[in-house]
């Protein structure tokens, strides 16, 4: 753009100093708002994908080729051994947590609950399943337990018991016949939902390797670093692991819960084109008027030799400029809010409870924002495009007037 029409535009602004500080107010209220819905919506997302991932599901999973159809807890990984390591090496991954599951029935005396018993590593388990950091009563599993099983408290009150007694875990065997195995209590998990409750049943792999007479590994469960990541580690592990073994991703393996965030980030978006909208249409009607009021001295200029494509620079700079300056005044306004967000949250507590259950997972009733490097970027974008944009039809506006006829209008 030419120095003489950004310099006459940065004058232009300084002459009407109200209307400058009116169009700049209404820019950073705008940036700041969309920084504020920004940070919450990141950090929303990033609290439904840890709950749902940490719930069971991971954010990646190597299952038994065809496992995805058939969802046969008997199917055992081609390559278990292989595909433990391959995942652990992988760049990006937190924690990779191997897993064996069988539909059995627990009972004590003549009650009797049907459940998913899972086999895992405790000490993996414990940091890739977040229910094993709420264990009310007992202990999670230890490395090197055997004959052990820790439940929800569901399950435990529907059997009636209570650590230390031994359950009968049933389920059928390799070769079709019926097994058992007796395995004490040793934790009680209490997850806030009872519907979750019911699915916590864990025994080491050991134990339930000996019960199924099934060797092996069922599944691989993966956490990482960055869940945005998933699809590029996903990529990465398919090509390490052997042709019998897939990777799936959490998308694929909760769908539903999936389409619950996908349904809120909708909303989300809604509400966040809503305040763009409205920035929008307070910049342009802004401009507007400012061309209007300055119609005798556009046509001054263009009589002068500044007109068309020229004109249109001058009236896009001033909004450039309205823009550059708005977003400062919206970092301002917005920044330390979005740092609160991101630092004490939002706190739903009186209205949700201590949890409640989306999508088949318990998601905690504090939602803290997101607040980093993206901040400045985003504003300046939002910011400069809003305003270039608002911009358009006043300068076309602009260059389009007659100087003669404004210049009679005027007088």
């Amino acid at each position: 753009m030419a120095t003489a029409e950004l310099t006459y535009a940065v004058r232009s602004i300084r002459r009407n100093v109200r209307r400058t500080f009116l169009s700049v107010l209404g820019i950073a209220i705008g940036c700041s708002l969309l920084l504020i819905v920004e940070s919450f919506n990141r950090g929303k997302n990033e609290l439904f994908a840890r709950a749902g991932a940490e719930s069971g599901t991971g954010h990646l999973r190597v299952t038994p080729a065809g496992w995805r159809v058939k969802r046969d807890p008997r199917m055992r990984l081609a390559a278990p051994e292989e595909a433990l390591r391959r995942a652990r090496a992988l760049p990006g991954v937190a924690v990779a947590a191997p897993r064996i599951r069988a539909q059995a029935l627990l009972a004590m005396g003549t009650h009797v609950v049907p459940v998913e018993l899972t086999g895992v590593d405790p000490a993996a388990e414990l940091l890739a399943y977040r229910y094993a950091r709420k264990v009310t009563a007992g202990r999670w599993l230890d490395p090197g337990d055997a004959g052990t099983l820790a439940i929800g408290r569901a399950i435990a009150d529907r059997l009636g018991v209570e650590l230390g007694d031994e359950l009968l875990a049933t389920t059928v065997g390799r070769s079709g016949r019926i097994e058992s195995a007796m395995l004490r209590v040793v934790g009680i998990v209490t997850t806030g939902s009872e519907e979750l409750d019911l699915t916590v049943s864990h025994a080491p792999l050991a134990d339930l390797e000996r019960l199924t007479g099934l060797g092996g590994l069922g599944e691989v469960t993966l956490m990482l670093s960055d869940w945005r990541s998933f699809d590029a580690a996903r990529a990465a592990l398919q090509g390490r692991i052997g042709s019998g073994d897939e990777v799936l991703t959490w998308p694929e393996l909760a769908p539903d819960f999936v389409g619950h965030m996908k349904q809120d980030t909708d909303t989300s978006r809604l509400v966040t084109a809503i305040i763009l909208l409205v920035v929008l249409i307070g910049v342009a009607s802004a401009q507007l008027a400012s061309v209007l009021e300055r119609r005798r001295e556009f046509a001054v200029l263009s009589a002068l030799g500044m007109h068309g494509v020229r004109l249109v620079r001058v009236v896009l700079a001033e909004g450039v400029a309205l823009g550059l300056v708005g977003a400062l005044g919206g970092l301002a306004l917005g920044g330390p809010l979005a740092w609160l967000l991101a630092h004490r949250g939002v706190d739903f507590t009186r209205l949700l409870g201590r949890s409640y259950a989306f999508g088949g997972t318990v998601i905690d009733p504090i939602v803290y924002g997101d607040f980093g490097a993206w901040i400045l970027p985003e504003t300046f974008l939002v910011a400069v495009v809003a305003t270039t944009l608002a911009s358009l039809y006043p300068a076309w506006f602009a260059a389009r007037s007659d100087p003669a006829q404004a210049l009679r209008v005027a007088q």
